[in-house]
């Protein structure tokens, strides 16, 4: 059992980073709870995968009785989890002051793209746009061509809603020691912007340049970079520590190679990258794989979606599983005693209603006359 047991979190159900953070919860224990909204443009579930590990009961939020269910089931949950533009949940009659009444140890987690205020706080908008704001994605592409971008990870996931994971677990570890919660606000702008330290670091030491795709790890450096082989498949090479380019000179056999000779010289670079090019153009991935693979040289095949979860390394350590009928991530980080487990896979909006009430403290009575008016 993994090391959130005990620990009862409200999610108010939505899409894309909110059942991301609301998973993540659960995966490692939590007990969540989705709320689902109980009207004729209710959304259904966002994706089975990131849906797992929950039970879901609807509510119907447009009636008080429906309002006043929510609120008895947050005066038992340590955390909630929203994900609406600001003001929806204070237009519901759930928002933060009236949570925190009932339940003043409650840790309210918000999470949107802007954040709770600002100029853009109420604006429209998806994962792109709060990553070029932050200056997140910028850096991302090649030389002299438009940014790339990177799917969705870097805002809603990486920035939005694996920083309100980190939020609310920082806010039940503080409420265990005050007894007070509070309102964890978590911007994919501000999460996003954080992600990107290392390289304001870097760009004050003067080792980082705004031009895209010219520095170390944005692929400009040839020894940091992915290569086509011959079959039309593709490998990556990271071999930034001198002994580990070293390495790679040798298994390439290029250590007498003029182009190869400066690792760090910008003016070889594009030399560099296309002596490598034409040797891994040489032959297939599989045979890259058998050189290189689990040696110094920091080398790994680009997998794609099918071949990841059947790669030995992949296989050995179980980062993925099939569960509920698909292949899908194991939870994750690892935990020696206490370690994470799937449970349940992703459930129809309504479909615990009844036992997840009663196992929440409404009594029986109540869900009776709930489901009679058409509440729940």
């Amino acid at each position: 059992m993994g090391p959130l047991q005990g620990i009862r979190v409200i999610e108010m159900a939505g899409i894309g980073p909110g059942p991301f953070c609301a998973m993540m919860l659960a995966d490692m224990g939590a007990d969540v709870l989705r709320i689902d909204r109980k009207s004729a443009g209710a959304l259904p579930v966002d994706d089975p995968v990131t849906a797992r590990g929950r039970r879901s009961v609807t509510v119907d939020l447009k009636q008080p009785a429906g309002v006043e269910t929510v609120l008895k089931l947050l005066e038992r949950a340590d955390a909630l989890v929203e994900g609406f533009r600001p003001g929806v949940m204070e237009r519901l009659g759930l928002g933060p002051d009236t949570c925190l009444e009932r339940n003043p140890a409650l840790v309210y987690g918000r999470m949107t793209g802007w954040g709770q205020d600002g100029p853009l706080a109420r604006a429209a908008g998806h994962d792109l746009n709060y990553i070029a704001l932050s200056g997140a994605l910028h850096p991302i592409g090649r030389a002299g061509e438009r940014p790339v971008p990177p799917l969705n990870l870097v805002g809603d996931y990486g920035g939005g809603a694996m920083m309100l994971a980190f939020g609310i677990a920082c806010g039940l570890l503080e409420a265990r020691q005050s007894g007070r919660g509070q309102v964890v606000d978590s911007a994919m702008t501000d999460g996003s912007a954080l992600l990107m330290s290392l390289f304001h670091g870097m760009k004050a030491g003067g080792a980082w340049s705004s031009e895209r795709g010219t520095n170390l790890l944005d692929g400009g450096a040839p020894f940091y970079d992915t290569y086509t082989c011959a079959d039309g498949r593709h490998i990556s090479i990271g071999a930034l520590e001198p002994q580990f380019y070293r390495e790679l000179l040798e298994r390439l056999e290029l250590t007498d190679e003029p182009a190869c000779a400066e690792q760090m010289n910008k003016h070889n670079w594009p030399a560099m990258r296309e002596r490598f090019a034409a040797v891994f153009a040489t032959r297939s991935r599989d045979e890259w794989c058998r050189l290189l693979e689990g040696t110094d040289v920091c080398f790994a095949p680009v997998l794609d979606m099918d071949e990841a979860p059947e790669h030995p390394h992949n296989r050995a350590r179980g980062t993925f599983v099939h569960h509920d009928g698909m292949t899908q991530a194991a939870p994750a980080p690892r935990f020696s005693r206490t370690q994470p487990e799937l449970t349940t896979g992703a459930r129809e909006p309504g479909a615990d209603t009844e036992t997840a009430l009663s196992d929440w403290g409404i009594d029986a009575n109540t869900i009776k006359e709930l489901r009679g008016k058409g509440i729940c």
